[in-house]
């Protein structure tokens, strides 16, 4: 009797057992998403993290934060949207990902969120200066340091006024008034805190108080929000 026949003939080729088919099958699969069954991760082809950043990118600034749909990312970086969602989450969080902020901005954004109407100045104020002061700060004064040295200023613009601010708008816009403006002067204030707290290191702003600048520019973005304006330039 031959080696190959001992043991009762229970020696078989590779894949004609029951289950090797499908180990078989696994051994050729690649390393780029097609290991899902066992690793859990979505199929998607070599890059695709990368060409989702890009297309992101491209759509954010040309389009801006309300009229980019995760569906037309996908489409443009020619995945499925669910890779999108795989990898990113929400729209709000690729587009954190796309200007490399340290934070999800959410926590911030609920805050204010909750502040009363009468409170949105003084909220906002020490919601967003909270977090520019707090461990995180470098990393997100950073970011904005990128983008405007980067030349992205699109980007930076589309994430005060469309991602920061626009939900502030919509809870004082009136029939009359739609709020941009207002939103537009509050994001001027707080740019010009950033630069001479943050970035240029003006004194004594650079080192004051949160309390304090609370209370010194609270005010000015509260009636930018609701006071009295007269934007008609008459």
């Amino acid at each position: 009797m031959s080696a190959a026949e001992s043991g009762g003939g229970r020696r078989q080729k590779v894949g004609s057992g029951p289950g090797e088919p499908e180990v078989a099958a696994r051994a050729n699969t690649t390393d780029d998403g097609e290991r899902s069954a066992r690793s859990g991760r979505r199929p998607g082809r070599s890059g695709a993290k990368d060409a989702i950043l890009a297309a992101a990118r491209t759509r954010f600034a040309e389009h801006g934060f309300d009229k980019t749909s995760i569906r037309a990312v996908a489409t443009d970086a020619g995945v499925d949207p669910a890779l999108v969602h795989h990898y990113f989450g929400t729209k709000q969080q690729l587009f954190t990902a796309v200007v490399q902020l340290p934070i999800d901005p959410e926590a911030t954004l609920r805050l204010i969120a909750d502040a009363p109407v009468d409170q949105l100045g003084e909220t906002i104020l020490r919601a967003v200066v909270g977090v520019w002061d707090s461990p995180a700060g470098p990393g997100v004064v950073a970011a904005f340091r990128s983008m405007i040295a980067g030349g992205d200023l699109t980007l930076a613009r589309t994430f005060v006024l469309e991602v920061v601010l626009e939900r502030v708008r919509h809870r004082i816009a009136t029939p009359e008034d739609d709020g941009r403006a207002r939103v537009a002067l509050v994001a001027s204030q707080m740019m010009g805190v950033l630069m001479a707290r943050k970035l240029i290191g003006v004194e004594p702003l650079a080192s004051m108080p949160l309390p304090a600048l609370v209370a010194a520019v609270g005010p000015t973005l509260q009636r930018y929000l609701t006071g009295p304006l007269d934007l008609s330039g008459d």
